[in-house]
């Protein structure tokens, strides 16, 4: 079941489709033409959940088939199209027809004439704080800005709605309305002229309405085409492909085969129909129809992928109800890989059939090429969801799969539950196994002529004896499939530095991009933003929250003191009280106030746990906000007519422990399980029972501090206290006695405590954090997340998808060809964005690298200054001839040369060390510089300005 019966298989899919993603275990689909953009549809959709793909045959469509939602048609001659497009269109069935031609796609869809998207937008409804509403007509509405944004996250015409908004509380009742955006804080949302001033809180919260979508019938719109385009030359190009795949579907009913390949006189047959056709007349360029009939009889992996993928999303949709459909053509090709220098040159003999499983491939770049995919030597690094889906087509591809071939995977991680709803190179029986070895062998299996090398490590300083220089350097290209930002940044630059190509794909969600990274031609990737580490200030989390972010941010918190540390110290105090001496300048007194209160809180059974879990329930979620409220009550100002609790503080409202609310009740069961856990006392499930022993427990009543110091800014939150030394030796002595107490015991189990980390698939660990938060949630007023939801924020998961990893990595395969076909042409090559949710492809051309001048001479960040550090008798060059090379070469006098931090030669020393310095060999005083062939130096020369640090290009001395 997509998303209820194994939520931890489908958790990354769910939060990309949302709650529609359940309908999937009940959806049928049909799949007809099997080749490879239907496989690729099948292989998608079965892995996304769905309860039926069915595989057409080749008969007519039957009163059965009304049994389907969805039918993909694909290899579909437009006859049968037509005939099944108005079957479906009569029944109410939504249809989609998927096609690759060579190096084009065509996808078209028709979902009915009263189609109703339920959730039209990519991620959950966005909300803000308020801080002010005007009365007025329009009224303005004020909002605060988050720790992720300068201010709201509204757009014009977004329906919202209000909640928690004391003063003009007619706005907490108000239906959804429009809001116009004034700028980044401010939204005018109506009259509110006449309603009651506003006092303070409350939040405007975005809401998302159903809409209803009408399509053409196929038979309609191929006459009248609705083309989705990302731009005006897009359309063009589109309206001409659109044509060409009608004129091929004419020349097969006339020929019975597609055009052979390279075949002049077949594809001016196809453009004469093309004409013929009187699609556009006058706009036609002939030149694309004649490139597109000249290898329609291609048939390529990555281009399967690509349509097939976004083919299988729109299926997708059309069960859930997630996402805006296709209206209604979209195209795609990739005919730029034609026009590679030689590539045009090719014959009708070059790409004939062989006989082999790469016939579709030779089709469109010739016999020769193919086995210079053979020869290839590549690197992937990452073998999760992008990953598999590469190595799946380059094993059909024939990748390394020939004399002098070698493909080398690599991956730390092991094989999980949640991999296999979208890694389509895993099994059930894989899990735990390690993704590399397993996927290597999965590959091997589609291909066994592939030379591939599973490793299990990490590419990164650590493992640079393993993937040095010379590891890149033979290479032919890297494919990076990371989500770690640091990973793919260092990749980057280990690529960068070895003139190694490399194409880096990433997906979140229904998006996705791929960016080609070719040495000489292409800007270096922009090196990625700093990652948010998901800390917010101290007295927000504790006091003030306002987000379900802040909530759950503090529960996760609130796990780790309760169930992690707690138990770690006492653990560590029992093995050696002496760790005490370990721990930073006054944490020690609270360390071992932590130990006393856990030793003296052990549990002997699990009404022990439940009456600890329910007094801290009190604690929390009625005692503290008490305190709090006596502290700061409601009408406290800050000064002079300005209310304390009033902008990005909301005022909060205590709770009443009710054992029959069911937050209540699986916030006492998460935590009284996880308790027990900890001290290892057997938990208990029996719901009512653990109810039975809450009703009997009577809680002493709220008793507040006077003069409790809160602090009400981050500043505040760093004034240290000095430790009560005294307090410290007493609580010491108490804890030493009590710990030979323990070890004399019989019963005493060592470790004493079980430290329990947080792990986003522990469903116990996961009921805490959700309940913790929600009641946090609801003592401020902030609406609250479901299970799904907090799962994803509390444990940092990226929502994923097949549809998106399959149609990324297809698009990167397409850049792999142009680099076995040795491109040094920039325009050829293509980077890609990607959004499934809007059916949406833009390819662009990569920007060329940046230059600069230097020494006299414009360099850019490729170059580099090479030289061979050996002398005519074979041995390693003095610094002087370094010198001397540097002047000869390009007139430079250098004043300083370094190794990293370490001075080989400065020109401000006296005479006897520079003597001494340029007489010694390069490498005599560098610490293990003679474990590798190559010292990359850096250097100052004279004359140079204050900002040419930046600009020198390096110097590589190759050594003997």
């Amino acid at each position: 079941m997509a998303g209820s019966g194994e939520p931890g298989l489908y958790s990354r899919q769910l939060y990309v489709l949302g709650g529609g993603a359940r309908r999937l275990a009940e959806a049928s689909v049909l799949v007809s033409g099997l080749r490879g953009t239907g496989a690729q549809v099948a292989a998608a959709l079965v892995l996304a959940g769905t309860g039926h793909v069915v595989l057409h045959d080749n008969e007519a469509a039957r009163t059965a088939d009304r049994a389907h939602q969805v039918v993909v048609l694909t290899e579909s001659p437009l006859e049968e199209q037509l005939c099944i497009g108005d079957f479906c269109h009569a029944q109410g069935i939504c249809f989609i027809v998927a096609d690759t031609k060579g190096l084009a796609g065509q996808l078209f869809c028709d979902f009915g004439e009263d189609f109703v998207v339920e959730d039209p937008a990519e991620g959950d409804p966005v909300c803000a704080a308020v801080q002010h509403i005007s009365q007025g007509n329009p009224g303005v509405v004020t909002c605060m800005g988050t720790e992720d944004s300068r201010g709201h996250p509204f757009c014009d015409g977004d329906l919202v709605t209000f909640s928690g908004v004391e003063g003009m509380t007619e706005l907490n009742d108000q239906k959804p309305i429009p809001v116009h955006v004034l700028d980044a804080f401010r939204l005018e949302i109506g009259d509110t002229s006449s309603f009651s001033p506003y006092r303070l809180g409350g939040l405007v919260l975005q809401e998302r309405l159903p809409q209803v979508h009408s399509y053409k019938s196929l038979c309609q719109a191929l006459a009248e085409p609705k083309i989705q385009v990302a731009s005006a030359e897009e359309l063009l190009r589109s309206h001409n492909l659109h044509a060409a795949f009608q004129a091929l579907h004419a020349f097969c009913r006339e020929q019975g085969r597609l055009p052979r390949p390279r075949a002049q006189a077949d594809a001016e047959r196809v453009l004469e129909l093309a004409r013929s056709l009187r699609v556009q007349q006058g706009l036609l360029d002939e030149n694309v129809v004649r490139a597109f009939a000249s290898v329609s009889a291609g048939d390529l992996c990555p281009m399967a992928a690509v349509v097939g993928a976004m083919a299988a999303q729109e299926a997708l949709k059309a069960i859930t109800r997630k996402f805006l459909p296709l209206d209604q053509w979209l195209y795609f090709d990739a005919l730029e890989c034609l026009e590679l220098e030689g590539a045009m040159q090719l014959t009708e003999e070059d790409c004939a059939p062989r006989g082999t499983r790469y016939d579709g491939q030779i089709a469109v770049f010739g016999a020769a090429f193919q086995e210079q995919l053979g020869h290839q030597k590549y690197l992937v690094v990452g073998a999760g969801a992008i990953g598999c889906e590469l190595l799946k087509n380059f094993a059909m591809m024939g990748l390394a799969a020939g004399p002098g071939g070698d493909l080398t995977v690599t991956d730390m991680d092991t094989v999980a539950l949640s991999n296999l709803h979208r890694q389509l190179l895993y099994r059930s029986s894989d899990i735990s196994k390690p993704k590399s070895v397993v996927a290597a062998a999965a590959m091997q299996c589609m291909n066994p002529d592939v030379r591939v090398t599973a490793h299990q490590n990490q590419v990164g300083p650590a493992t640079e004896s393993v993937y040095g220089d010379d590891f890149f350097q033979r290479l032919n290209g890297v494919t990076s499939a990371l989500d770690s930002l640091e990973a793919r940044a260092y990749l980057e630059k280990r690529c960068l530095h070895c003139l190694t190509p490399l194409l880096d794909s990433g997906t979140e969600g229904p998006r996705g991009n791929v960016l080609a990274m070719v040495p000489f031609l292409t800007k270096p990737l922009e090196p990625p933003g700093v990652p948010r580490d998901g800390t917010f200030p101290f007295c927000t989390l504790r006091y003030f929250p306002r987000t379900i972010q802040h909530t759950l941010q503090w529960a996760r918190d609130e796990f780790e003191g309760l169930f992690q540390l707690p138990a770690e110290h006492v653990n560590r105090f029992m093995k050696d009280p002496a760790f005490l001496e370990q721990l930073p300048a006054g944490k020690a007194l609270e360390v071992l106030e932590q130990v006393q209160k856990s030793l003296q809180e052990r549990p002997q059974n699990w009404q022990d746990c439940v009456h600890w879990a329910h007094r801290h329930w009190q604690s929390c979620y009625h005692n503290a906000i008490a305190q709090l409220l006596h502290t700061f009550p409601p009408e406290h100002e800050s000064s002079p007519g300005v209310p304390f609790w009033t902008g990005d503080r909301i005022c909060p409202h205590p709770l009443t422990f009710d054992p029959d609310n069911n937050t209540h009740l699986q916030y006492i069961l998460a935590t009284a399980h996880l308790f027990a856990q900890a001290h290892k006392v057997p938990p208990c499930s029996d719901q009512a029972a653990t109810q039975t022993i809450l009703r009997s427990t009577v809680l002493p009543p709220f008793q507040p501090q006077e003069e409790l110091n809160i602090p009400l800014a981050e500043e505040q939150e760093e004034v240290q206290v000095p430790e009560d030394h005294g307090r410290l030796v007493k609580l010491t002595q108490d804890l030493v006695q009590k710990r030979q107490e323990l070890l004399q015991g019989e019963e005493v189990q060592v470790p004493l405590m079980e430290p329990i980390y947080f792990e986003k698939d522990n469903d116990i660990h996961m009921d805490f954090i959700t309940a913790a938060s929600n009641l946090r949630a609801e003592n401020y007023g902030i609406p609250p997340a479901d299970w799904l939801m907090s799962k994803r924020i509390a444990g940092q998961i990226v929502p994923a998808i097949i549809t998106t990893t399959a149609a990324v990595a297809g698009l990167a395969c397409l850049e792999v060809y142009k680099l076995v076909w040795g491109c040094q042409d920039l325009k050829y090559y293509r980077n890609s964005n990607l959004w499934l949710s809007d059916c949406l492809l833009l390819r662009f051309q990569p920007l060329p690298p940046t230059t600069y001048w230097y020494g006299g001479r414009e360099w850019s960040c490729w170059d580099r200054l090479e030289m061979q550090a050996v002398t005519a008798d074979g041995q390693e060059m003095t610094v002087q001839e370094v010198l001397d090379w540097l002047q000869r070469t390009y007139g430079w006098t250098v004043t300083m040369l370094l190794h990293g931090y370490t001075v080989i030669y400065d020109k401000e020393e006296d005479e006897e060390i520079q003597a001494r310095q340029q007489a010694q060999r390069l490498s005599e005083n560098l610490k293990d510089a003679r474990e590798t062939q190559q010292l990359e130096l850096l250097y100052v020369c004279e004359g140079e300005d204050a900002g040419a640090s930046n600009r020198r290009p390096p110097l590589l001395c190759s050594l003997p």
